[in-house]
């Protein structure tokens, strides 16, 4: 699964009209709380996360006979959220999307689409990471479900090839000199291949996990401003212009995988690409550098996540909650990670699954970093903050036709408005 396609385009078998779970919006909201009958469900269409959800539905349904779930992928469309916000307006989504995007909460809450869930189980679960997706109202409108902490991975045989046993990627002066070495011995055409492409959640895979570790775990928007124009910010983004401008880092669009198909020497991504990589590609991993190289144990890094909802057209919310809770329990978050690799969103998450983690020791080093997660920030206008934010890092940083720090400050006065108007 190509991360881009991951995060949005999810390309889905369905159709939008035979999935509701509901039909007449959300009804007697009270009476709905309490009802319990059989519910609908969407999830993704990633292969291990399908195989995960049928296991899930078929223990379910089998203790409960009355209260039966049908689940299918999520349907087709341009991507998971305009499917989503389709289904919200035509008052038909399920009951349950086990793929709603943090980015897009504040959207679908706008709609009215979303039910608050209960937010004790959710910071019980989770612990101190669910205060980031809590909305402005106090409420959860989406459980904290599985995270996939963006790090380092680097090609071993690339790097031997450079003449790099020991890489040093822990500063942006090492991790720039590793990079022209890269370069200049033609190991890789390109150092790394974030995609320079303009679409509101490319930044998320290059800016702002770098941002995150520079900063300490600030957000893009904090306390209703602009955090990005600071100091750390622009060092962040000058750091990626001397990628650009040096060649290191590409402003063409790939076809394909570049860190698979050896183009780049490096990629910015998360657990859940080790099973991409298994048998075509001999990687290591590291945290991602800053700018003075702050210890492993201090770095955060974009969550890159994906929720659990539940949406106001169901009419047995009551189902619908006791299933996102079996859905989401220890149990079922063990047997999602050994499925997928991918984080459960939980606060013992490590010592939870120790077993599980010896026995696959490429993953220990995500679940150390899954404890040190930033997400997007749960504001309105999300999507609009983050085009506008992507807007300038693309003509300043990828493309060099202004200067980046202009950019970034012309760019956070523009999101300080937007966050006034909400």
């Amino acid at each position: 699964m190509k991360l881009q396609a991951g995060l949005l385009a999810v390309v889905l078998a369905g159709s939008l009209a035979a999935c509701g779970s509901g039909g007449d919006g959300a009804g007697d909201a009270d009476a709905a709380a309490k009802a319990r009958g059989p519910i609908t469900i969407w999830y993704s269409n990633n292969a291990e996360e399908v195989a995960w959800g049928k296991q899930m539905v078929a223990a379910w349904n089998a203790e409960h006979a009355d209260q039966k779930i049908t689940a299918q992928e999520i349907p087709t469309g341009k991507s998971s959220e305009e499917v989503i916000g389709a289904a919200i307006t035509a008052g038909n989504a399920p009951c349950l999307i086990f793929n709603t995007s943090p980015a897009s909460v504040s959207q679908f809450q706008k709609q009215g689409g979303l039910v608050p869930l209960d937010a004790s189980y959710i910071e019980e679960r989770s612990g101190d990471v669910a205060q980031q997706y809590k909305s402005p109202d106090g409420k959860y409108y989406q459980l904290p479900w599985k995270s996939n902490p963006v790090m380092i991975f680097y090609n071993k045989k690339v790097f031997a090839k450079a003449g790099i046993t020991n890489p040093s990627l822990a500063t942006y002066d090492e991790f720039l000199a590793t990079s022209r070495k890269i370069v200049a011995s033609k190991a890789a055409k390109f150092a790394i291949y974030p995609a320079p492409s303009n679409e509101f959640y490319q930044s998320w895979f290059d800016f702002y996990p770098l941002y995150a570790a520079e900063s300490g775990g600030k957000q893009l928007v904090a306390d209703g401003k602009a955090t990005f124009a600071s100091d750390e910010g622009k060092k962040v983004a000058q750091f990626w212009r001397t990628m650009y401008a040096d060649k290191l880092a590409s402003p063409e669009k790939y076809t394909g995988d570049a860190f698979v198909d050896g183009t780049a020497a490096m990629a910015v991504v998360g657990p859940w690409a080790i099973a991409t990589y298994k048998g075509k590609v001999d990687w290591g991993v590291v945290p991602v550098p800053t700018s003075a190289g702050k210890p492993a144990a201090e770095i955060h890094t974009f969550s890159d996540a994906k929720n659990v909802a539940m949406y106001s057209a169901c009419k047995n919310r009551g189902t619908a909650a006791d299933v996102l809770k079996f859905a989401t329990s220890k149990d079922q978050d063990g047997k999602f990670l050994a499925a997928t690799g991918q984080m459960p969103l939980r606060k013992d998450v490590a010592s939870a699954y120790a077993d599980y983690f010896a026995k696959n020791p490429d993953y220990k080093t995500f679940a150390d970093q899954a404890s040190r997660t930033v997400e997007v920030p749960n504001v309105p206008n999300s999507i609009t903050i983050w085009q506008t934010f992507r807007d300038a890092y693309s003509k300043s940083v990828i493309f060099g036709q202004e200067d980046v720090g202009q950019a970034l400050d012309g760019a956070a006065q523009k999101v300080d408005q937007l966050v006034k108007q909400s």
